[in-house]
């Protein structure tokens, strides 16, 4: 990887949840390659190892840390390994989150037939309640656990930074998706509320909200078998000034700057939106 800007990271700690996945994995090369020691946190512990082993293969220190954001007892002992390694948490990012087919409609729009004739369809009627809970706690308290466990560490730290995932889901719901919109609205409302919260013992706390990009969760919603567009994909690109996704790597500036007290020491409780336009423009 190319880092975009440079920033001077060394001797801090990072921890990243989710930090296995297609976005995650650039936040932690990111933070590695800036000189920071990085600690992977996945549920699937290959994905965090393979993450790790790229990093030290370049040079950089991290660490694969098995661990599940919704169990703070997990948490815990995420910490107390991170803290045997490499001491307390300066950066956590807390990336883990995504989506459930349980929490998804099956139309963008309900329809009076729907209610005699929803066979093989989702309706807003039919949604389940523990789906649509599951996403919400992977997104929401997958984020809010984390801070609690590291963030009592980080607190009085010099330059103690959190960022959050929000999404353009966030600013505008996205249809079939109740679930995921509503849980990214309240990663952003949590992003500032948390901010002031800790505003007097030093820890920054800012988010990112993607736009579209291609990872592991929509790959098939948004690319046909021969790589081309869905009629889904489509609506994206219409409403997209820039006339194409996201690529991951251009989440990594945002990122490190975020991370970085020198560039951002004065941004606290913003939710900065790398979106290529979307929320922008209105559609007409």
């Amino acid at each position: 990887m190319k880092l975009p800007l440079q920033v001077d990271l060394k001797g801090k700690v990072a921890v990243v949840t989710g930090g296995g996945g297609v976005l995650g994995s650039y936040f932690c090369e990111a933070l590695a390659l800036s000189g920071a020691k990085v600690a992977i946190v996945n549920r699937t512990a290959e994905k965090a190892q393979a993450v790790a082993d790229r990093i030290k293969a370049a040079g950089g220190e991290a660490m694969a840390i098995p661990g599940d954001v919704l169990d703070p007892d997990s948490m815990k002992q995420v910490r107390d390994k991170l803290h045997e390694a490499y001491g307390t948490c300066d950066i956590l990012v807390n990336a883990a989150g995504g989506n459930h087919p349980k929490g998804i409609s099956s139309q963008e729009y309900f329809q009076m037939e729907d209610l005699d004739n929803a066979e093989g369809r989702t309706t807003f009627f039919d949604l389940d309640p523990k789906g649509i809970g599951y996403v919400f706690d992977l997104n929401f308290m997958g984020s809010l656990i984390p801070s609690q466990i590291f963030g009592r560490d980080m607190a009085g730290k010099k330059d103690a930074t959190i960022i959050n995932i929000s999404s353009m889901a966030a600013y505008s719901p996205l249809t079939k998706v109740p679930a995921y919109s509503a849980a990214k609205a309240a990663i952003s409302n949590f992003t500032e509320w948390l901010a002031v919260h800790f505003s007097k013992v030093g820890i920054r706390v800012n988010a990112i909200a993607p736009g579209w990009f291609i990872t592991e969760q929509n790959r098939k919603l948004m690319l046909n078998e021969d790589g081309s567009y869905t009629p889904r994909a489509q609506k994206v690109i219409y409403k997209s000034p820039c006339d194409r996704f996201g690529e991951p790597e251009e989440l990594v500036g945002p990122l490190l700057f975020l991370a970085d007290s020198k560039a951002s020491g004065f941004i606290n409780g913003i939710v900065l939106a790398v979106d290529g336009g979307f929320n922008a423009y209105s559609g007409v």
